[in-house]
């Protein structure tokens, strides 16, 4: 299960995302019961998360929290994956690519991470 949790300013198609990260779970053999949290955020809140989690005082565009063990009503937890959509936005542009795409690739990178 995905849940997708973000501001309404942020221009997010969430069913899309939703179909393109349920496809990259089922590639890497992941149960469809694994609950994955995508978390979008802004600037001060991801710098904040780095500061505390990754001791960096930067706005990083993706940073990946796994849940070992953990789990609720018989549906295992995988972990959350947080998203700084202005950096997401920002690295789209360094990278002439639609901010979608880099959306899911940071979130594949991030599911790779919940993994090891």
């Amino acid at each position: 299960m995905i849940n997708i949790i973000s501001s309404s300013r942020y221009k997010l198609n969430k069913k899309s995302i939703k179909q393109k990260v349920e496809k990259i779970l089922s590639e890497l053999q992941i149960s469809p019961n694994e609950i994955v949290n995508l978390i979008f955020v802004g600037k001060n809140k991801m710098k904040k998360l780095s500061l505390t989690y990754k001791n960096e005082d930067v706005a990083l565009p993706v940073l990946s929290f796994p849940f070992k063990n953990e789990s609720i009503e018989n549906e295992k937890i995988l972990g959350e994956i947080v998203l700084c959509y202005p950096q997401i936005v920002l690295l789209s542009a360094e990278r002439n690519r639609r901010v979608e795409e880099t959306i899911i690739a940071m979130i594949k990178h991030g599911i790779e991470n919940l993994l090891r």
